[in-house]
Order: structure tokens, then C-alpha cells, then sequence
């Protein structure tokens, strides 16, 4: 069986349907004829400057990388072909979440020391502080419309597409990477770097193709709906949606987020382009979502399946979804950047699934990470995925060998997850082991605190975390954001909490803001909430008392 990497997959598709709808973007839509030849001429404008390979993955360590990497400052539109034809000339994309302050963007661009940054031009007026970068040798500004200029010295996306070589074709590698930098929703964030090959395989619903003929079969048969990807491209999640799709010969609409997220225009482009799959991430798009389908009506009878990943999906919002639009199957995704897309949950009207199905690799290791865990054992340990997994951290030896330990003789991915088997097999999530507060000896997965307090009917969103106590070590406090109009006493929030959990998981506090802070790809903002939990005295109102909170 022969491995491919994402390039030649979209030549091969547009070998055999040149004029078919690859994606579509706003105005632009872009057919696989047309991706094939523009990313090939990007390719060639790259390498033609020097960019491409230095060192063989075999002279490498698996934190290290050969290759020159382009750093994507990018909305959605054009991001494929961007990354495409940077993976054609042999180099690594590496996104860059553009909602970032200047300082953090600065920061993470001294990590992944890139050579070239892409960049659309209201947000290279955004960064210009910060940008080139200390060893940026080429700066490439993508028109998005807006007034801003391109910074001093760049080149245009369009130039440099006119400028490669419409005919030669690179040959690329297998073990070429490509990066996802992780969220860093409770550190700096981290460069995972992934096999071409391996990241098509584990999370594009590729495989290993006997020949091109395997590929041209499938998507000359595979004319279903387009699939939407409202999740942002700048986040693994959101572009393996649009590979996963476009890789499998079908349409993609990308959400044209260059403007605030508006559901009223979500639902319009679902309406319009008659989509089948659409993706979001967590209730930072569902609640809004759901707000706008009960003020106004569209024709969504396409939508047979909404995809979400990311962050947590309150099951209040998916009843909502399910009640609106009775023909879905909301499928919950599990995964990472780490891990790959590695799980799935699923729900119906009438049917509700609170485990998740493993795709190939996906397990659950021992807490002490000495063995595999069997379906059916009680234990809660980590959950793990071996098989086609990423080589480690980008420029970390250390974080590489604690995350890709060896078990059983087979090298894993840990995820930081604590979960179980079920009999079944399928693995029950309890809650990321870095969000787990240990209260007087007991711990606490904060994740299924957050969705009790969610589930509560004048709640619109809640984040639990840690803080010092000199009496129990730390204790459980939770940020709150009422619903306008809502006055809701901390008595009837911990009636809530201990209604479904044990007391001693119920917070010591709410502290009610105007609203939960959530970083732009809609994952909770922990360093903010661990800030602001820090700052409140012991005298904050609505603090609730060691009795109340204590142990039955």
C-alpha cells in the first residue's frame, strides 16, 4: 500500500474532475482544476527562492524539522490553496491564530521561526509591530478586500502564483510535515508536527492508495452535498474538515469569516449552497446559532448532519438543534492536535450517546501508562492513540518524550484526557487531567462541573476552576454568565450542582461575570478564569460557605 501526501491527492483528483467545485469562499469558488494548478505554480514560486527541504527526515530527531515553514496570519478564504501549495514546495504551514495580541502572535513566531508569512492585509495592519519576524525572508499579502495596504517589502499572493512554473511538477514526500500549533488554552502554545501521510490518514478519512485509480474511483462516485466548515481554518479541527471533505472529491464552503461571526449569514450560506455536513465548534456557535433559527426561518432540509469539536456542546443545545431540525445527527467529534481525529459521538431526536466510538489507534492506557486498559475495566486512565500518530513537539525534546511515551513496546500519543472502556469498547470522557482540581484529597474533573452549571435554564455559559485554600488544598470555584434578565442566587447554583454530583464537587464560589471570556476558536479561556478566580477575596459575594461545600 503506498502513502500520499495531500498534494498529490488533490492532483490526482483533478486529474479525472478538473471543473468540479472544490471549495467555495464568499464570492470565490475555486474548482479542483483550479487549486491543482494554482497551488502547483505557488509550489514553484517558493522553490524557486530557495525554500523546500534541508535535512533528510532520517537525519533528524523527531522534535526537529528540516524543512523551511511558512507561518499562515490568514481568515478562511484561500487558506487551502495557501496550505496546498506550501505542502507541494516541500515546506511546513504552520497556522497562526490571528486572535492573538501582537505579543502573543510576536511570541509564537520566535518558536516556530518561520521563513515566510502569509498574510491577509488587514491583518498584517493588525501585527505590522511584530511583523517580518527575526529570519522572515519573504512576506506574502493575500487581498481580502479591506483598505488596509500590504506592509513594506511583501509580495502578493496573486504575483507569486503568476510567477511558478505552471508545468513542473515537485515531487514531495510522505515524511513531509506539516504543523498544527495547539491552542494553548492553559500554556504557551505548542508545534505538533505530523507526517503528511500520517495526518491524511488519522484525520482526512485518507488512506494508503494502492495507485491514483483507487482515488479517481471514489470521487467520480462521491457526489453527494457540499460540507461547510463554519469552524475556522486556523484550527486543526476546522481544516481537517475541509480536507476530510475535498479529499473525497466532495464541495467545501468555507465560512467567509473576515467579519465577525453572524449566524444570520451562517444559516443563509447552509440555506443557499443546499449543504449536507456543517461543522462548529461548542456552544460559542451553537447558542448563537440556535438564537437566530428562533427568530427567523430558512430552508435548511439539505442538513442531514452537524458536526462539533473543539469545545464542549452543551446537551441543552443539542436537544435545541434536534428539536429545530428533526432530521440531524449531531455528531459529537473527539480529538486533538496530538491525537488526530480520533472519536465520535452521536445523537438523534429520541436518542442521546454520552460515549464516544474510536476510530483505529484510539485506547485508554493505565494511570500509571504500564499497559493497555481492557473494555469493561473500571479504571479511569489516559486516553492514548497508537498507530499513525505525530513525531512529537516542534524544538521539544522533553515535552516530546513525556507526551509519545512507549507502552507495551508500541509508542502512544497521550492526549491528557482521563476517560474509560466501556464493555463496548466505546470510551467514556471524563475531563482533561490538567483541569482536574484536587479538593481535600478528592478530585475534581471541572468539564463535568461546567456541565451541570450550563445545563442550568438561566445560564449561558460557566467555566469551573481551581484556586489556593488553605483548608483543602485548592477548592472549586466557577465563573458564571447569567442570561440578560436573570438573577440567580449562588444557593439555587450549588442546589444545581449537588442535585447531580457529589457535594464535594459543588464550587465554593460563584463569581458571576458579564461574560465568559473563550479564545477565538470558541475554547474556554482557562488563564483568563484562573486570573480573574484569583483576584476575588474570600469575602466575595455570593461565596459560599466550607459547610455548605464540605464533604456528606
Amino acid at each position: 500500500m503506498g502513502e500520499w501526501t495531500i498534494g498529490d491527492v488533490v492532483d490526482a483528483i483533478a486529474d479525472v474532475i478538473p471543473d468540479r467545485t472544490m471549495t467555495v469562499c464568499g464570492e470565490r469558488t475555486t474548482t479542483y482544476g483550479d487549486m491543482a494548478q494554482r497551488t502547483r505554480q505557488f509550489a514553484n514560486f517558493l522553490a524557486a527562492k530557495g525554500f523546500g527541504v534541508h535535512r533528510g527526515r532520517d537525519e533528524l530527531d523527531n522534535w526537529e524539522c528540516g524543512q523551511d515553514r511558512i507561518a499562515l496570519i490568514m481568515h478562511n478564504d484561500r487558506y487551502p490553496e495557501v496550505v496546498v501549495g506550501a505542502l507541494k514546495a516541500r515546506t511546513v504551514p504552520v497556522n497562526v491564530n490571528h486572535h492573538y495580541t501582537p505579543r502573543e502572535v510576536a511570541d509564537l513566531l520566535a518558536y516556530v521561526k518561520p521563513r515566510a508569512v502569509v498574510y491577509h492585509r488587514a491583518l498584517g495592519a493588525k501585527f505590522a509591530d511584530v511583523l517580518p519576524p527575526a529570519g522572515c525572508d519573504l512576506m506574502i499579502a493575500v487581498d481580502d478586500g479591506s483598505d488596509a495596504v500590504a506592509l513594506p517589502g511583501s509580495v502578493s499572493l496573486d504575483a507569486a502564483v503568476a510567477m511558478g512554473d505552471p508545468e513542473n511538477r515537485i515531487v514531495a514526500s510522505p515524511d513531509d510535515l506539516i504543523m498544527y500549533c495547539t491552542g494553548g488554552t492553559t500554556g504557551r502554545p505548542k508545534g505538533v508536527l505530523w507526517r503528511q501521510s500520517d495526518t491524511y490518514v488519522s484525520s482526512m478519512v485518507g488512506a494508503d492508495h494502492e495507485s491514483a485509480t483507487e482515488i479517481h474511483d471514489k470521487v467520480i462516485r462521491n457526489e453527494g452535498p457540499p460540507w461547510f466548515a463554519v469552524s475556522p481554518l486556523m484550527h486543526a479541527a476546522g481544516l481537517w474538515t475541509v480536507f476530510s471533505g475535498a479529499l473525497a472529491g466532495l464541495p467545501v464552503v468555507l465560512y467567509d469569516d473576515r467579519a465577525k461571526f453572524d449566524p444570520r449569514s451562517v444559516w443563509q450560506t447552509a440555506e443557499r449552497e443546499k449543504v449536507g455536513l456543517m461543522t462548529m465548534v461548542g456552544d460559542a456557535y451553537a447558542s448563537p446559532l440556535i438564537d437566530e433559527l428562533n427568530r427567523n426561518n430558512y430552508d435548511l432540509s439539505s442538513i442531514y448532519a452537524i458536526g462539533t469539536g473543539g469545545a464542549a456542546t452543551n446537551p441543552k443545545h443539542v436537544s435545541a438543534l434536534l428539536e429545530k431540525l428533526p432530521q440531524l445527527t449531531i455528531i459529537d467529534g473527539y480529538g486533538s492536535s496530538e491525537t488526530g481525529n480520533m472519536g465520535f459521538g452521536h445523537n438523534q431526536r429520541g436518542s442521546h450517546r454520552e460515549t464516544f466510538d474510536l476510530r483505529e489507534g484510539g485506547t485508554v492506557v493505565s494511570e500509571d501508562m504500564t499497559r493497555f486498559v481492557e473494555p469493561g475495566e473500571p479504571e479511569v486512565g489516559w486516553v492514548v492513540r497508537k498507530g499513525r500518530i505525530p513525531l512529537g513537539y516542534f524544538d521539544g525534546p522533553d515535552a516530546t518524550r513525556k507526551t509519545f511515551p512507549v507502552v507495551e513496546g508500541q509508542r502512544v500519543v497521550v492526549s491528557g484526557d482521563r476517560a474509560s472502556l466501556e464493555s463496548d469498547g466505546t470510551l467514556r470522557l471524563y475531563g482533561r487531567d490538567s483541569l482536574v482540581v484536587n479538593t481535600g484529597g478528592e478530585k475534581v474533573f471541572v468539564e463535568e462541573v461546567e456541565a451541570v452549571l450550563r445545563a442550568h435554564p438561566g445560564v449561558a455559559d460557566a467555566l469551573v476552576v481551581g484556586r489556593d485554600s488553605d483548608r483543602w488544598g485548592q477548592e472549586v470555584v466557577a465563573l458564571v454568565q447569567m442570561h440578560p434578565g436573570e438573577n440567580i442566587t449562588p444557593d439555587s447554583l450549588h442546589a444545581a450542582c449537588t442535585a447531580e454530583l457529589a457535594r464535594f464537587k459543588a464550587p465554593k464560589e460563584f463569581i458571576v461575570v458579564e461574560k465568559v471570556r473563550r479564545l477565538g476558536n470558541g475554547k474556554a479561556d482557562y488563564r483568563w478564569a484562573k486570573t480573574e478566580a484569583g483576584r476575588r477575596s474570600d469575602t466575595a459575594a455570593g461565596r459560599q460557605s466550607d459547610t455548605a461545600g464540605s464533604r456528606p
